[in-house]
């Protein structure tokens, strides 16, 4: 039997995931994460339950669980998985993460795991169309604790600081201070550094006073200024 585009049992089905987007798929993903050092059962948990594939076209729907980022189109990608288990682990183990800044929506699979985990996130994303698409395959998914902006994310949110993490989901050559004194006392953001090698790097604010650790090497695009309509 044959099912239109919109027709409620394709969409449903396209939803549950079948053959290389099944359930059984995200298990043996969950298992790959587990040996590649994530361990936080929350994290675990949600990506075990999150259905990457919804978050690429269809064409891509069969690699959704395979460990490597993918191009979601406006020469972006969708962070592997171990990066972003890995990330969001590593932000709720650094600080109380009640109230989370993400700087890069995307396709909005990161947004969606990091929903899951935290109560308030907002989320910023220089790209307008990227933005829009992510908004409307989270409401789909019922994520309504998301509160979203199309932005410059060198800049961050000031109107809505401070905030308890932040996390970067693009590399810029250095830290970008705007983002570092939107951290509240404690905070902590979880950010790739560097142009030609990069790192995962963990900054964490004591009063003007922020720690740098590099935690892991990284690969991600580059941060970008500007805004794109």
């Amino acid at each position: 039997m044959r099912y239109s585009v919109t027709d409620p049992k394709r969409q449903h089905a396209r939803r549950q995931g079948i053959g290389m987007t099944s359930q059984r798929t995200r298990e043996r993903l969950v298992e790959q994460l587990q040996v590649l050092g994530v361990q936080d059962p929350r994290v675990l948990a949600v990506m075990r339950s999150t259905a990457r594939h919804l978050f690429l076209d269809e064409a891509l729907a069969h690699r959704a669980y395979e460990d490597k980022s993918l191009p979601i189109g406006h020469n972006q990608t969708l962070s592997r998985p171990y990066t972003v288990a890995r990330m969001s682990e590593l932000l709720l183990a650094s600080c109380s993460a009640k109230k989370v800044l993400e700087v890069g929506t995307g396709s909005g699979y990161q947004t969606c795991v990091l929903a899951q985990l935290v109560p308030r996130l907002f989320t910023m994303e220089r790209i307008e169309p990227l933005l829009n698409r992510a908004k409307l395959r989270l409401e789909a998914m019922a994520i309504h604790n998301v509160i979203y902006r199309h932005g410059d994310g060198y800049e961050g949110w000031p109107d809505r600081e401070p905030f308890d993490g932040i996390m970067v989901t693009a590399a810029p050559s250095q830290v970008p201070k705007a983002l570092q004194w939107q951290l509240a006392e404690g905070g902590c953001m979880i950010i790739p550094v560097g142009d030609n090698e990069q790192h995962l790097v963990k900054i964490t604010r004591s009063g003007n006073h922020f720690s740098k650790q590099k935690v892991e090497a990284a690969n991600f695009v580059p941060l970008v200024t500007g805004t794109i309509g």
